[in-house]
């Protein structure tokens, strides 16, 4: 069984230090945020393994592996506020008054449903009339 690979994060205001050792070496790097983080690591465990088919990498917060998944998935999860966008329509619109250019949702046509692939199954398992 191979060496699990260690990438241990440590937060750092806004920015987080990942060490990523294992395989007899050690590689450490800077990323924006957790997740980008995550991606570095996969990055540096490529440039620490690269002929391994399967890699064991152990993720760790500050050396536990529940705080990191914990951190980890809050931020995967997490939906930041979408900050609406002015459009030159809304500028125009007095105070109160809704603009008119977002069309209502009720004008928009329904999505097809995609059909089952056995429906058309049973549709060829039909017999066929053949001319005589």
């Amino acid at each position: 069984m191979a060496e699990p690979i260690e990438a241990n994060y440590v937060p750092e205001g806004d920015d987080w230090t990942i060490t990523v050792s294992g395989r007899g070496k050690k590689l450490t790097a800077k990323a924006p945020g957790i997740i980008a983080a995550r991606d570095r690591t996969d990055q540096l465990v490529e440039q620490l393994a690269p002929d391994d088919e399967y890699r064991t990498v152990v993720h760790l917060l500050n050396g536990d592996a529940v705080q990191f998944t914990t951190a980890y998935l809050t931020a995967r999860m997490t939906k930041s506020e979408p900050t609406p966008a002015a459009s030159p329509d809304d500028a125009s619109a007095p105070d109160g008054e809704a603009s008119d250019a977002e069309p209502a949702k009720a004008d928009r046509k329904p999505a097809r449903k995609t059909p089952s692939p056995r429906a058309r199954e049973a549709d060829s398992a039909e017999p066929t009339a053949s001319p005589s």
